[in-house]
């Protein structure tokens, strides 16, 4: 079974068109929506929804904004207690094109990968509506990431991932240190550290149409200081 975890937080505009497309997609994916107490009614819409697909979307209510990284790892750790084979990273904002997933599930699933990644950055720049400055900040963050820990990945930011179910259970979840932007680099890390085969899938990034972004200044900062103690952590799989 396959699933995909999005955050949220005042997704009002988006949450709706993107769980009723990722529904209609081959493949039977399953959704775990986790919402950190948005004000604008987010979560009482994925409620709606679950009246038609009760057994397809799922919702877990945080009491609070409390970070993207905890927020996908309480994902991480439901999805492996409720026996999920293939767990997905997404924006609720249609950032990521749903249809992706499949090409993100096949590499894993036909192509032997691991871990996948879906990359603005493997082929070129691949990112639509970006102001120059942040196309500058992402990519320069992805360099600076590949120099300081050696890892063969393009695009070490990237927020639209496939892992594999074993990938997941070996990593030490508890060990997640970084709690924003940086959670991504961890995680990419970790697994290739532990030797788990990591692909690149090209994506075409579009830049959100409808509601707010969520980036700040501090998820900078949080993950270049962290990707230098990621460099010096010994990376261990769960005892």
């Amino acid at each position: 079974m396959n699933l995909v975890i999005i955050p949220t937080y005042n997704e009002k505009e988006n949450i709706s068109d993107i769980l009723i497309y990722v529904m209609q997609l081959e493949g039977q994916f399953h959704v775990l929506v986790i919402d950190d107490a948005s004000p604008d009614g987010t979560a009482a819409l994925v409620k709606n929804l679950q009246l038609c697909y009760p057994d397809r979307i799922h919702l877990l209510e945080r009491s609070g904004k409390l970070g993207l990284g905890t927020a996908y790892l309480t994902g991480f750790k439901w999805a492996l207690e409720n026996g999920y084979d293939y767990i997905f990273e997404m924006d609720a904002d249609f950032s990521h094109n749903p249809d992706d997933l499949i090409r993100l599930w096949k590499a894993c699933s036909e192509d032997g990968a691991d871990l996948s990644v879906g990359s603005r950055y493997c082929s070129g720049i691949s990112v639509v509506d970006w102001p120059i400055g942040r196309i500058a900040m992402s990519y320069g963050a992805s360099l600076y990431v590949r120099f300081v820990l050696g890892m063969k990945v393009f695009d070490t930011t990237a927020g639209f991932v496939c892992y594999s179910r074993k990938v997941l259970e070996t990593l030490d979840l508890d060990a997640v240190k970084m709690k924003g932007y940086g959670f991504q680099i961890e995680m990419k890390y970790s697994a290739w550290k532990l030797g788990f085969k990591v692909k690149e899938v090209p994506i075409v990034f579009t830049n959100r149409q409808k509601g707010t972004s969520k980036m700040s200044s501090g998820i900078f900062g949080e993950a270049f200081w962290g990707v230098i103690n990621l460099r010096f952590r010994k990376i261990r799989p769960k005892a």
